[in-house]
Parts: C-alpha cells; sequence; structure tokens
C-alpha cells in the first residue's frame, strides 16, 4: 500500500450538559489526510488544502503531524510519511477541526504501516495532536471522530471512552455563523470556580441525558440539554445567541446550545424533517446577528467514526 487517504467526522462537544466529557460525530462535513511513505524518517507535511495558509506546515506545530509522529513512535516505526491534508472543516469553528485532522492523520498512518492498533491506542496518539491544538487536555472533539455515535469520556488518559447509544430518528443540525473563535480564548472565560449548585445541576443533566439515550426518551432529552457552566459565561462571544436558541426550539428543537466553544450552534431534533425546520430558522436567526453568510449542516448521528476512503496500491 502506497498511501491512504481517511475522512474523519466533524464533532460536537460538550453537547450542553457535558462539559469536556461528552460528543458526538456528525455526517457530514469532515476533514480528510492523505499519508504516503516518503525517502527521509520522520513525518513531513506535503501540502495543506483550503486553509489560505493559516495552518503550519511544520509537522513539528500541526496538529496532524504530531499525531503522525505519535504513532510512529508508539509502534517503533522508523520510516517517513509525507501527509496531505484536506481541511473541509472552517477554522476556529466549535466543530472539532483539529481533532478531525489529528484522528485522520493517525488512522491514515495506521493503515499505512499496517500496526492495527486498537481505538485506545489510536485515541492516545491522536490526543498528542488535539493538545497541541486545542491548547488543553480533553478529548470530547477526538474520542466520537474516531469512535462515532455518542461518547462519554470518563478519562482521557488513560483513555477509558464510554459509547453510547444512539436514538432512531435523532438528527443534528449545526449552524456556523462567519465568525471564529479561538478554543484556548473561550477556555480563559470560564475560569476555575464553579458554584456548587451550578455544578449540581449540570451532573444532574448529565446524568438525564444519558438515560434518555439508552431509553430513547425524547422529552427527558429535551429537558437534560441545559448548560449552566460554559455557555453562560461564553455567550457574550455570540451576538444573539438567547434569540437563536428562541428560533431552534420555537421551530421544535430538543435543544439548542454552542458546539464546543462555539462560534457554532448545535441542536438535536426529532427526525429529519424537523431538523430540516430547526435549520431553516435558527440559520435565519443567525443571519439577523451575525454579518456574514452562515454555513449550515443536517445530518444523521454519524454510527462510524474516520474511515479509509482511498487506499491506493502500486
Amino acid at each position: 500500500m502506497d498511501s491512504v487517504t481517511v475522512f474523519a467526522p466533524a464533532t460536537v462537544s460538550n453537547v450542553a450538559c457535558g462539559f469536556d466529557v461528552l460528543g458526538f460525530a456528525l455526517d457530514t462535513p469532515g476533514d480528510e489526510v492523505t499519508a504516503r511513505f516518503a525517502p527521509a524518517a520522520g513525518v513531513r507535511i506535503d501540502e495543506i488544502l483550503n486553509d489560505a495558509g493559516r495552518l503550519p506546515r511544520d509537522a513539528a506545530k500541526n496538529t496532524a503531524g504530531v499525531a503522525a509522529q505519535a504513532l510512529l513512535a508508539r509502534v517503533g516505526d522508523r520510516r517517513g510519511v509525507a501527509l496531505t491534508i484536506r481541511k473541509g472543516l472552517p477554522l476556529s469553528s466549535g466543530l472539532g477541526g483539529s481533532a478531525a485532522s489529528a484522528v485522520a492523520a493517525v488512522v491514515a498512518v495506521d493503515a499505512l504501516v499496517g500496526s492495527r492498533l486498537p481505538l485506545d491506542a489510536l485515541l492516545a496518539c491522536a490526543f498528542e495532536g488535539e493538545r497541541l491544538g486545542a491548547g488543553s487536555a480533553h478529548a470530547d472533539n477526538i474520542a466520537p471522530c474516531l469512535y462515532g455515535g455518542f461518547v462519554l469520556v470518563r478519562s482521557a488518559d488513560p483513555p477509558d471512552i464510554v459509547r453510547l447509544p444512539v436514538p432512531a430518528d435523532l438528527a443534528a443540525v449545526v449552524v456556523h455563523p462567519d465568525l471564529e473563535i479561538e478554543t484556548a480564548k473561550a477556555r480563559a472565560l470560564l475560569g476555575t470556580d464553579v458554584p456548587l449548585a451550578d455544578a449540581i445541576r449540570q451532573w444532574a443533566n448529565l446524568g438525564a441525558f444519558v438515560d434518555a439515550l439508552h431509553r430513547g426518551d425524547f422529552d427527558l432529552l429535551s429537558r437534560a440539554l441545559v448548560d449552566t457552566i460554559a455557555e453562560p459565561r461564553r455567550a457574550p462571544l455570540l451576538p444573539g445567541l438567547a434569540a437563536i436558541k428562541q428560533a431552534a426550539a420555537d421551530a421544535g428543537a430538543l435543544g439548542c446550545s454552542l458546539s464546543g466553544s462555539g462560534p457554532s450552534l448545535f441542536a438535536l431534533c426529532r427526525g429529519l424533517d424537523a431538523a430540516h425546520r430547526v435549520a431553516r430558522a435558527m440559520t435565519d436567526a443567525v443571519r439577523r446577528s451575525v454579518p456574514g453568510d452562515p454555513q449550515t449542516f443536517v445530518s444523521a448521528i454519524a454510527p462510524r467514526g474516520a474511515r479509509v476512503v482511498s487506499p491506493c496500491v502500486s
């Protein structure tokens, strides 16, 4: 096998009540990484597409490059690998862009060198890239990106990922305003202390949400989609957040909140028909609050995470 191309999906993290521990994968959009053997040892980046030249070409400073090197080091492979990265996710969008590139690179290099590492080992390697890209160590984007579906990150290091059921007919809407919010800056707004009452309510909502997924209880799921910790502190970063959430609710969304650190917003809906109605309402509300054209995605919850899409053999 001379080269491997892997698609890694966008992800929604936090999911309102699950700050830093809950996430899910979308069918689309996503990033692609192609890995091929190179003459010199180590990892190099040949090309990055669709980033307007903003991402580092130095593999040691790029999330995909760092993750790929971590995998080679883990398996003791000294061969050289060259990467081509195709960004399908907007930068600083709250859709797990750094995670998608890191996961795609790890899965591609794993397939290229034939190491066939288990998912928890792949996660640990991708985690090194995500640590660089996000500025902190958390796995609520890389875990769903790799595993697919809904996941709960009980522990990132060592990996302990709980895969959660996805109720039939659950769909997602994601709207990305024409705006960027850097993850590190958004995290800085959170501080280090949480009022006990807020923490108790968040724990209760997270427990209820997990139970709702297991039982397919959409009413309970809707009641649990409340963030008492991150969203109130990050709300000033996104103009019109309250109005956008109200528009989603009025159109039939089960709940709506920031995707990760924002500025993207997600809504969960019962069925794709409802999701399309919610998508129109949210997009209109975003246009009224934020200049520029938003990007809107309607998707089922992806049952699979990153996957090989084109192995090439000479």
